[in-house]
């Protein structure tokens, strides 16, 4: 039996508005201890995506943190203790979603198979995957939830 990505997807899955303000982004990553979310219309169409790396970059490019110091093996926002920072907040809550979230919509087909998604978090570089049917946000996948699988089959 081929493991597909309806069977390992979160169907749960956190959303945000373009029209949110990155400030509210960070405490929601924050309250439901998440990385990312597909930010969505009042449709509910998939228009991007956002993660703490995008929140990030966001407030340091005019802040005084050297570009370097945003690693792509930190976590985020995780390794800055920016939350005393009056820049940092001033930059986050006078900033919309829609001004620096990720267009591209990495996504799979919720038949696809887990090697396929595997090779999309690869190929592109992403740390999750929406599986979209028909236009229709059905779940996501994170790496961790590979990771999760690989050692349920163990």
């Amino acid at each position: 039996m081929v493991t597909r990505a309806c069977d390992v997807m979160q169907d749960s899955v956190v959303t945000v508005s373009p029209e949110d303000t990155l400030h509210n982004v960070r405490c929601l990553f924050a309250d439901e201890q998440i990385h990312g979310a597909p930010v969505v219309d009042d449709q509910g169409r998939v228009m991007g995506v956002i993660s703490t790396s995008d929140l990030l970059r966001a407030s340091v490019e005019d802040a005084a943190v050297p570009r370097a110091q945003v690693g792509y093996y930190e976590d985020g926002l995780a390794s800055y203790d920016l939350s005393d920072d009056h820049v940092f907040e001033e930059t986050l809550s006078g900033t919309r979603v829609a001004d620096v979230m990720t267009l591209d919509k990495v996504s799979v087909p919720p038949d696809a198979p887990i090697a396929e998604v595997a090779r999309t978090l690869s190929q592109n570089g992403v740390h999750r995957v929406l599986v979209i049917d028909d236009g229709q946000l059905l779940g996501i996948i994170s790496s961790y939830d590979l990771i999760a699988l690989l050692e349920k089959e163990e």
